[in-house]
């Protein structure tokens, strides 16, 4: 994208506070006056529930006997890497370490873990197509994910004939924002367009927004297929599907102003 191809556009970057930082720096590169409202807040899982806690724990100490590891996001990769590291100062031999998407895999190398990703895959269906998961009869997996994630990896895999276990590390959350500051982002008349993420940061846009048909006209982009069909179920009529979650997709898919 050429630069200063943004000039003037008001962008809103929902990521998690964490994971913005690089979309803000690509937007204002190209001249983009983006706007952080972050409509997920992600938890992890900690002392606080000791259940869920020992849940956790107990997989990690498994880790051995699985033939394989799923991690599903970027949160579930720096989140696990710490639980593993707590508790494996050194890998366990014998595991295959899978990651969703690029980043995610980043991620884990950044903490010394090698996990195998799917070049230009950035969801469970594109893991899912991988020769290293085709022939798992008799295999068991653990998905390290936030709380109440999807069931199409676990889903197929036991279909396939593979023994699938869940550790939820986190908790996803609508954050909480004042009426002024929902009216000075969402419905900033200057706004131009707005990045969604995930199914569940679209669902808590419309939580915060209310009941305001006017937002439904308000150009949106969107990481997958399957989050724009959710889009356009809740009546949003201008949307734009980007090649991937990734920012350099994410803000391409941007194009120009209407």
């Amino acid at each position: 994208m050429a630069e200063h191809a943004l000039e003037g556009r008001q962008v809103l970057v929902t990521r998690p506070a964490h994971q913005a930082a690089g979309q803000l720096r690509r937007l204002e590169a190209l001249g983009a006056e983006p706007v952080l409202l972050p409509l997920l807040e992600i938890a992890p899982i900690d002392d606080t529930d000791a259940a869920a806690c020992q849940a956790i724990k107990s997989r990690i100490l498994d880790l051995d006997l699985y033939a394989g590891v799923i991690f599903i996001s970027p949160n579930a990769a720096r989140i696990g890497a710490d639980w593993i590291d707590q508790y494996w100062p050194q890998l366990p031999v014998g595991v295959q370490w899978l990651a969703i998407g690029a980043a995610t895999a980043a991620t884990l190398e950044q903490a010394g873990i090698p996990a195998r990703h799917v070049a230009g895959g950035y969801d469970s269906e594109a893991l899912l197509a991988d020769t290293a998961l085709q022939q798992v009869d008799g295999q068991r997996f653990l998905i390290l994910r936030g709380e109440g994630g999807r069931e199409l990896l676990a889903d197929t895999l036991r279909a396939r004939g593979a023994s699938v276990d869940y550790a939820d590390l986190y908790r996803r959350r609508c954050p909480h924002y004042s009426a002024e500051v929902v009216q000075s982002t969402i419905f900033n008349p200057r706004l131009s367009v707005i990045l969604i993420t995930s199914g569940m940061a679209l669902e808590n846009l419309l939580q915060l927004a209310g009941d305001a048909p006017a937002l439904l006209d308000t150009a949106i982009v969107v990481p997958s297929q399957r989050v724009a069909e959710l889009a356009r179920a809740r009546g949003f009529n201008r949307i734009r599907t980007a090649d991937g979650p990734d920012d350099a997709s994410m803000i391409r898919a941007i194009g120009p102003a209407d």
